[in-house]
């Protein structure tokens, strides 16, 4: 049995993987998966990927394009969800914050550097035209991390999943003041090359099995209600979720890249820009 590790945050992107597992799709093959659970996200999965702790990662889009342009000998192998990811922009509760204006000049809270919390709160400094280079954050590793930050005023801001975060919004502990979507497909499966150069045969089978739950995924009776289960959410917001959340089965485009690659050079995030098929491999 071929054992193959694969990382990933716990949220209901990665049901599909969840489901093929649980049901011996993979052991079908032949291959026996190890999923590790990331509640820090991306920027820690990227080290994964660097240091050989994972084969592969379910991750950001423009985190895996910054780690691999600073040198993580990685690539992308597929994408994975090509919808945006709407991050919403959170605060305490009983903050002083009423605006989206009001947090010019105040401090993120982001899981680390290098992960999505961190490069977006780029992307939305750059779209409400602050000053990016007087932006100031503080490291918070998970959400229950950004929890505490917030309350006790360690951080002003916080930009995590619309969806992750509905319930900590309705239990009172959170205040979202506006959503910011991506403005690229937000999910993409990465591999170490490592695991490229010598197992590229069982990561065919891998993606062929996932690519397969995903195709289907919508139309599995009640998944609705599956997911809104299992990962504690609400029904309706799930709803909501699937209506705006498409899977892929195809590679990044070229143009994508260019597009994750400048917004990233002109924030001044990566120190410059690979040629596309660089961060990308074909099976």
């Amino acid at each position: 049995m071929k054992k193959i590790r694969i990382a990933g945050v716990p949220e209901h992107f990665n049901f599909p993987w969840h489901m093929a597992m649980e049901e011996g799709a993979f052991e079908d093959r032949g291959i026996k998966v190890e999923w590790i659970e990331v509640p820090e996200g991306t920027g820690r999965m990227c080290k994964l990927l660097e240091e050989k702790e994972t084969d592969l990662a379910i991750i950001l889009t423009e985190g895996i394009v910054k780690s691999i342009s600073e040198g993580n000998p990685a690539r992308i192998v597929q994408g994975y969800i090509s919808s945006p990811l709407l991050w919403g922009i959170h605060v305490a509760a009983e903050s002083r914050f009423q605006d989206l204006s009001d947090l010019e000049g105040t401090k993120a809270a982001i899981s680390r550097f290098g992960s999505g919390s961190h490069l977006m709160a780029y992307v939305l400094a750059e779209a409400q035209r602050w000053n990016t280079a007087e932006l100031s954050f503080e490291v918070i590793h998970t959400l229950s991390g950004a929890v505490e930050a917030l309350e006790n005023g360690e951080a002003d801001y916080f930009m995590w999943e619309h969806f992750t975060t509905k319930p900590l919004v309705l239990d009172g502990v959170f205040r979202r003041l506006a959503d910011c979507p991506t403005p690229w497909p937000c999910f993409v499966v990465a591999a170490n090359q490592n695991f490229l150069d010598k197992d590229s045969a069982a990561l065919r089978h891998v993606l062929e099995i996932v690519n397969n739950y995903t195709r289907e995924f919508k139309m599995i009776p009640s998944i609705d209600r599956t997911l809104a289960n299992r990962y504690n959410l609400d029904l309706q917001d799930i709803r909501e979720w699937l209506g705006i959340t498409q899977w892929t089965q195809d590679q990044l485009n070229l143009q994508t890249i260019d597009i994750v690659q400048d917004t990233l050079l002109n924030l001044n995030l990566i120190s410059n820009k690979l040629d596309p098929k660089e961060l990308l491999t074909n099976l």
